[in-house]
């Protein structure tokens, strides 16, 4: 009978009881009625997601909003990191290559605590990163993606997104689990964001789709959607390009080119030279654990250490 009749439990039994008088009293209509409803309007009413509006192939670049100094790692007696300088700029698209070993993924981990900082700082927005825990580093504005794409795999791809909308929610236990006004408002809220980030990024139609039964390039785009419904200010894409066709990647550099005009920083790591220099005002190149260079992708084609390191020598 409770399988069947209280399937939320016996405090979501009390709270639809309660729900049910308040009802009867005042005679309102059932809650789903009004939240159907509610959620028309709210999606017939919402702005254009960024994916509608026209993309900025540029735009102006601000003050340092990420910046790192001197920051050194090290793995025993292994060096990753020596004293790397990394400038984000507020507005830009930044990109970070270098060869396989060079540090990249491994600055990434320091930039969101994952990984201990031997000596430098990292500030964001003003901010001492050194001094935040790793769950709290998307609080602080920043949200990342990583190398090897990782889904809960049974749930659908709204459900993946909500994921990272959690940091977001106040309500606690007694008012989840009562089922409380706050709490569904609350819920609606976050289906609302990780729907509009799904279709900012052109997923709506895989909303109730399982996330295994999913193509990579889709999956890759899902993971970015699950990062922007954390409203960052920077976000963090770590070789988003990998393992995409020549026509899954330009359309992902179109998505990334409509972050940036929404308002989000980016800062990225590829292999892929025509993603990477097509996309960055400005690139940071790693060999070694060092930096070896820092300008325009222009330049960075040209320079004899970064062509000697990760381009490859040119033949006489």
């Amino acid at each position: 009978l409770v399988l069947i009749f209280l399937r939320g439990g016996l405090a979501s039994g009390v709270s639809r009881t309660a729900a049910w008088v308040r009802r009867r009293r005042s005679g309102a209509p059932p809650p789903d009625a009004a939240v159907t409803a509610g959620a028309v309007t709210a999606v017939r009413d919402r702005p254009a997601p960024p994916a509608e509006r026209p993309a900025e192939t540029g735009g102006p670049v601000g003050e340092p909003m990420l910046t790192a100094d001197g920051v050194t790692v090290r793995f025993g007696g292994l060096i990753a990191l020596e004293g790397v300088d990394l400038r984000v700029r507020d507005g830009e698209i930044k990109g970070l290559i270098g060869p396989n070993g060079a540090g990249k993924t491994t600055l990434f981990n320091v930039l969101t605590r994952v990984y201990p900082v031997h000596e430098g700082s990292v500030t964001f927005a003003g901010r001492d990163m050194l001094r935040l825990r790793p769950h709290q580093v998307v609080g602080a504005g920043l949200a990342r993606t990583f190398q090897n794409v990782e889904m809960f795999r049974s749930m659908t791809a709204l459900e993946n997104v909500l994921v990272g909308r959690h940091h977001r929610d106040v309500c606690g236990l007694w008012r989840t689990g009562l089922r409380l006004p706050s709490a569904r408002a609350e819920e609606r809220r976050a289906r609302d964001a990780a729907r509009a980030a799904l279709a900012t990024l052109g997923l709506e139609r895989y909303a109730d789709t399982p996330a295994e039964s999913l193509p990579l390039g889709v999956q890759r785009r899902l993971e970015i959607a699950r990062a922007m419904v954390a409203e960052p200010r920077l976000l963090m894409l770590d070789e988003p390009a990998s393992g995409l066709t020549a026509g899954e990647a330009a359309a992902l550099m179109d998505d990334v080119r409509r972050i940036r005009a929404a308002g989000v920083t980016v800062l990225l790591i590829e292999h892929n030279m025509r993603f990477v220099m097509g996309l960055s005002d400005s690139v940071t190149v790693l060999d070694h654990g060092r930096v070896i260079f820092d300008g325009s992708p222009q330049r960075a084609q040209s320079d004899p250490a970064v062509v000697a390191a990760y381009l490859g020598e040119v033949e006489s």
